[in-house]
């Protein structure tokens, strides 16, 4: 027995009592001494559970303290609930942890945050406020248990929640109330996903973790809302005094937007300027609608809403407004409209605003018919450079390079040759539109033979072509051939560019395409081959118009079944795969071929120039959809 104590007070594991009596009932004790001893043991075992318990306890109790502590740290309410999911779970040994707020306005709950939980119970699901253990804990404001959530009859249990459960493997669940005074705003959730017998010390355990989490809670939303209120009181002092400033800058604002107008800065500066000043986003728009200079997003509206307010604005010589909240402000020098100015603001115009916009407006004029007077002046300098570009490439290209440098321009970068030849319209618009062009994309113009050509920087001749032809054909009301070459990134290149957008611009014309645009990349070999002011249309209908024509009038598949023949080497049986048609059918249509162009197209010579011919029309009805009209081949009518 003195063992026993001496075991006890060295705490010694149970295991070790259970060898000693074990021990001494092997040496044989007397009779009466046997009992005493098992007695001794027992109590020893009983004093070494409370040990035990009493341990558990005081970590239990050291943790609950660590927890508490760490609630008070500052966090935002993200934060402080995940570290108070973590802390449940752990402090409860189980699998997962979550907390649920109420939503009076659904008449339901939602998950806030979660804290090892698989893939059901997310951040947002929506879970029954009338189901479930929660809504008990909240009406008794006590923690309440279940071993077993699915198979304990005493839940009231809905599919929803049900399933989620099942999904997440959870058995054991215990929750919590949230409640700050009377305001039951949520639930603490502990679960494992094994059968579990919740004890006194746990449910005592839970309790207290959810009257801390709810103290937490409500003062760092309460914090929350200070600072929210703090922010708006800010905002409001700062929107006051801004209004305040805004009555002592009208005076200077005229003064200080022409200055930076006429201090030679660019229509972006000042447009940055007046967004700052005017607090909203700008655009400057010309004319025809085209973007000048922007800051800022506008929003889209209705293009004839924007025109009309356009008309309106430069009519009465005031702001208007459009359906999105966007202003139009006309921009004029005298009796001339030079652009417009859109203001979408960040916040409504007061009586402040109005005057703002009309001197606004009035810098940009400034600025514009100071850049009108320094672009007239280096135009001529430009000019005068790409045409010594076209006459005279073999001087030295240190010398362009340095010309172009003095303009602003670098020639080193890739350029491409336009070749324009507009096919109506009086010539004075065609080379003002081409000046406006040349000094918007930041290149060159020159007029020759009443074609433009154009020197731009880009790296695509046929987006260039096509972005030009969309742009002039409107504005002339006719059509406009474009031809295109490059890009080239040395001056000794420009005049090989523009013979090769000439040569593409004859292509053109030869294959009856006029309104069309092309590049040497869109003809291939055709657009040398064409380029010698060679009647195409004639040839291809002399060859294979009778062909053309039957399958126009008949809607056959006469010439499609010529390329498929050439194409399979002569052979009617290949063709025929290729067309998915009987080898028989093939040879009716040879047969029918051969009563249209003659016994003698299958000879050497003939069937080259109809292949040629076939060729030329499908490159001819290529350039047509291009153009966006039918394809068709070149008669006669059509030239």
């Amino acid at each position: 027995m003195l063992t026993i104590l001496e075991l006890l007070a060295a705490e010694a594991p149970p295991a070790e009592l259970e060898d000693l009596v074990r021990r001494a009932r092997a040496a044989g004790l007397e009779a009466d001494a046997l009992p005493r001893l098992e007695r001794a043991e027992y109590l020893a075992a009983k004093v070494h559970t409370l040990f035990s318990r009493r341990q558990q306890r005081e970590a239990e109790l050291s943790a609950l303290v660590d927890t508490a502590r760490d609630l008070t740290l500052p966090y935002d309410l993200d934060a402080l609930l995940k570290t108070i999911t973590r802390r449940t779970r752990t402090l409860l040994g189980l699998d997962m942890s979550y907390i649920t707020f109420r939503d009076a306005a659904a008449g339901d709950s939602y998950v806030r945050t979660a804290d090892g939980h698989a893939s059901a119970l997310t951040v947002g699901y929506r879970v029954p406020y009338s189901s479930g253990i929660g809504k008990e804990a909240i009406n008794n404001s006590v923690p309440l248990w279940t071993p077993d959530y699915l198979s304990d009859e005493r839940v009231r249990h809905s599919d929803v929640l049900d399933d989620v459960v099942r999904a997440e493997g959870l058995r054991a669940i215990i929750a919590a109330p949230l409640l700050f005074g009377d305001d039951a705003f949520g639930v603490l959730y502990a679960a494992g996903r094994n059968v579990r017998h919740f004890t006194v010390g746990d449910v005592s355990l839970m309790s207290s973790l959810g009257d801390m989490a709810a103290v937490a809670i409500e003062k760092t939303r309460t914090l929350e809302r200070s600072h929210a209120d703090v922010v708006s009181l800010r905002s409001d002092s700062s929107r006051t005094a801004s209004l305040l400033g805004e009555f002592r800058r009208l005076g200077d604002l005229h003064t200080r937007l022409v200055d930076h107008a006429l201090a030679g800065n660019s229509l972006n500066s000042l447009v940055t300027e007046m967004a700052s000043v005017l607090r909203g986003a700008v655009l400057v728009q010309d004319v025809e609608q085209r973007p000048l200079a922007g800051h800022g997003t506008v929003p889209a509206a209705d293009d004839v809403d924007v025109l009309r307010a356009c008309q309106a604005a430069y009519t009465q010589r005031m702001p208007i407004a459009v359906a999105t909240g966007t202003w139009v402000v006309p921009v004029t020098a005298g009796n001339e409209e030079l652009a417009v100015l859109l203001l979408h603001p960040d916040e409504p115009l007061d009586d402040t605003g109005l005057p703002l916009l009309s001197a606004a407006a009035q810098s940009v004029a400034v600025l514009l018919q100071v850049q009108r007077g320094e672009e007239a002046a280096a135009t001529s300098f430009r000019d005068e450079l790409f045409e010594d570009l076209l006459a005279a490439p073999y001087r030295p290209t240190k010398q362009f390079i340095q010309r172009a440098r003095r303009l602003g321009i670098d020639l080193e970068r890739p350029h491409v040759v336009l070749v324009i030849r507009p096919e109506g319209g009086t010539p004075g618009r065609a080379a003002s539109w081409a000046a406006s062009y040349a000094r918007r994309m930041d290149g060159f113009r020159s007029i020759q033979s009443g074609c433009i050509a154009l020197l731009l920087p880009a790296t695509d001749p046929s987006a260039s072509a096509h972005a030009v032809s969309v742009e002039l054909t409107p504005l002339f009301g006719h059509p406009v051939t474009v031809g295109a070459a490059g890009p080239v990134s040395s001056p000794g290149l420009v005049q090989q560019a523009h013979q090769e957008a000439l040569r593409c611009l004859d292509a053109l014309v030869s294959l009856d395409n006029v309104g069309a645009y092309a590049s040497p990349e869109d003809l291939g070999f055709l657009g040398v081959l064409l380029s010698d002011n060679r009647d195409a249309a004639s040839f291809i209908t002399t060859t294979i118009g009778p062909i053309l024509d039957y399958d126009a009038q008949r809607m056959t598949e006469l010439t499609r079944t010529l390329d498929a023949y050439f194409a399979a080497g002569g052979s009617p049986t290949y063709a025929a795969e290729v067309l998915h048609v009987h080898p028989n059918t093939v040879s009716r249509r040879l047969e029918r071929i051969t009563e249209l162009l003659g016994v003698d197209w299958l000879k050497p010579d003939r069937a080259l120039e109809v292949q040629v011919a076939l060729r030329l029309q499908r490159t001819h009805d290529l350039l047509r959809q291009k153009r966006g009209g039918p394809a068709a081949h070149a008669d006669s009518s059509e030239q």
